[in-house]
């Protein structure tokens, strides 16, 4: 699934007449990165979510052959977060594999392919991660099951382990998290998510729970004590968040750079 539905306000003025996911770079959509990529990595079926400028994705679509089977998934009555957009899909999906999740915004040197393989059968949602400096971070025990998430700014943390929230969290410069009411006496760790994911339709039951509009990630941390979900470390990662309208010249760099 690829979320295609955001309004792209960082983006503006060119947001203004086309959607986010059709912002060119490197003198193609980034749609159309992500679609070749999944194409080129074996996928036969992708979903697309849509909100924002929704007929001009759905005309790009139509006209526009990656050897894929693309349906849409109409937001267009209310933007629905990512995980709102993932349960409004979910009758899309093939409830028998896991879902490849991917934001429309995000070019990456990641091999989809390998990453899918990374997900094993009796994981309930594997996230892409690295060691890279951010505001924002995902907390992992030793065996890289999710426990929490701190934004080191604020000092706020978000983790179903009352222990967790309750600690005085410190990350260190190799981004070790020093946890001192640990209650498992287990070493932390923190890494960036990439905004790429694998999810098993064995969550979507989980998600009956939520209202219609909610963030996926705030879905993982409010279920990662019931649920399996664990990080898959990518060290050499390279990773370009097309989120701003600043950032557009360095996306297309990092495309020359990552051919």
């Amino acid at each position: 699934m690829i979320f295609a539905a955001g309004l792209g306000t960082r983006l503006r003025p060119l947001t203004d007449t086309r959607p986010k996911a059709l912002v060119s770079v490197g003198g193609r959509p980034l749609l159309w990165h992500v679609l070749s990529k999944l194409s080129a990595a074996g996928y036969e079926r992708v979903v697309v979510n849509v909100h924002h400028l929704a007929d001009q994705i759905e005309d790009y679509l139509r006209v526009n052959d990656f050897g894929l089977e693309t349906l849409v998934s109409d937001e267009r009555a209310q933007l629905l977060e990512t995980g709102g957009g993932i349960k409004h899909a979910r009758h899309l999906f093939d409830e028998d594999s896991p879902v490849l999740i991917h934001n429309v915004d995000i070019l990456s040197n990641v091999d989809l392919d390998w990453l899918q393989r990374q997900h094993l059968s009796d994981e309930d949602a594997v996230l892409l991660v690295s060691r890279r400096r951010t505001k924002r971070y995902l907390l992992f025990d030793s065996a890289m099951r999710l426990m929490g998430w701190t934004n080191i700014e604020t000092g706020e943390v978000k983790s179903p382990y009352p222990w967790l929230r309750e600690a005085d969290l410190t990350i260190d410069d190799d981004l070790k998290v020093n946890c001192p009411l640990s209650i498992l006496n287990c070493q932390l760790n923190a890494y960036a998510f990439s905004g790429i994911h694998s999810l098993s339709p064995r969550l979507f039951p989980l998600m009956d729970r939520f209202p219609d509009r909610f963030s996926i990630i705030d879905f993982y941390l409010q279920t990662c004590h019931r649920a399996r979900v664990y990080g898959c470390v990518k060290d050499d990662l390279r990773l370009m968040d097309v989120g701003k309208i600043e950032t557009i010249d360095q996306a297309e760099a990092f495309l020359k750079e990552h051919k």
